[in-house]
């Protein structure tokens, strides 16, 4: 079976400057894809060339197996639900989804038939004839996403779709999108910025830097094996520190803190040994900031490096260490993951 959406080289240049570099990938039918990293690093960039609202320098982008890349955005079967909405003021919610299947002809009755379909699809259904401006923001957003999936599309483009939202909107919309993929099977590749909002979305996490792929893949294997000391920064959630047996990526939820200079089995029994000393921090506490469930503890070492623990709150208090006092952190063996040499 062959993927749904395949990249093929693809790059893309503005000028002298190369936004996306010889791009390769193969996002299987049916998942959830989510493009992540930092601004300017091209996840944007290859969203609008897969769409077709941007032209491609270099490459092909095929779709089910057909090469589209010179295709026109309507011809792609492809739909993009766009960060800002882009609802029309003037229609009413249902009229807003039924935009579609009008402009392809689709007769009047036929076509709120169906746009009601999508309503309730998103849970909308008392909402049919509000404006965009008598819905909230959520509620303006899941209007976007029935527009967008009316059209029945192959493979569904979302431009950092939950930007807007505040925190508690934001997670009841990761659920709602979620859900809707899973009962639509259709496959869903959506931009973001958001590290949690990738790790809880995807079924492949594609993380990009300076308009090439880092790693691209499950979530969980990025999290536990990050490829690089990049993506492990940037996923966070890990310590990236240079030791005497090599550069490592150790989850801050895994270390584990010592006040004062502890003895090198602090990471416990499975570190005894000469060829298993070392993997400890020995510095000065910087910072102490409770979180609730957690405490995260940030310490600096006596070669400038900085690492991090963070701690069940229980297990702080029972040996408490405030800034400016002297602590160790330490691990075990299988949860320092080897980088490569910078």
């Amino acid at each position: 079976m062959r993927p749904d959406v395949e990249l093929i080289g693809v790059t893309k240049r503005y000028g002298a400057t190369v936004a996306v570099d010889g791009l390769s990938l193969l996002i299987p039918g049916g998942s959830y894809c989510c493009l992540l990293g930092p601004s300017g690093c091209g996840k944007t960039s290859t969203l609008r060339m897969i769409a077709g609202h941007e032209s491609i320098s270099a490459g092909d982008i095929l779709l089910a197996g057909r090469n589209v890349t010179d295709l026109k955005p309507a011809e792609r079967g492809t739909a993009m639900m766009f960060q800002s909405y882009a609802l029309f003021p003037h229609l009413s919610a249902l009229e807003n989804i039924a935009f579609g299947p009008r402009m392809r002809g689709v007769g009047k009755a036929e076509r709120l038939t169906r746009a009601r379909e999508f309503l309730r699809l998103v849970q909308l259904e008392t909402m049919a004839d509000r404006l965009p401006a008598q819905l909230s923001g959520g509620q303006q957003q899941r209007v976007a996403l029935a527009r967008a999936l009316i059209t029945r599309p192959k493979v569904l483009l979302l431009d950092e779709p939950l930007s807007a939202l505040d925190p508690f909107l934001r997670g009841q919309m990761r659920e709602e999108l979620k859900r809707l993929q899973r009962e639509l099977g259709i496959t869903f590749i959506h931009v973001t910025h958001g590290q949690e909002e990738a790790m809880a979305l995807s079924d492949l996490a594609v993380v990009m830097d300076h308009g090439r792929i880092a790693q691209a893949a499950p979530p969980r294997e990025i999290f536990e094996r990050p490829a690089s000391a990049f993506v492990a920064r940037f996923i966070g959630g890990h310590n990236v520190l240079e030791l005497p047996q090599g550069r490592f990526a150790i989850r801050t939820d895994r270390t584990r803190l010592a006040p004062a200079a502890a003895g090198p089995d602090l990471a416990g029994p499975d570190r005894a040994g000469p060829d298993r000393a070392g993997l400890n921090l020995a510095g000065q506490v910087t910072a102490v900031e409770y979180q609730g469930s957690a405490v995260r503890v940030v310490l600096r070492a006596a070669d400038g490096q900085t690492a991090e623990a963070l701690l069940p709150d229980a297990s702080f208090h029972a040996a408490p260490v405030a800034p400016g006092e002297a602590a160790t952190l330490g691990w075990s063996a299988q949860d320092a993951h080897a980088l490569p040499p910078a």
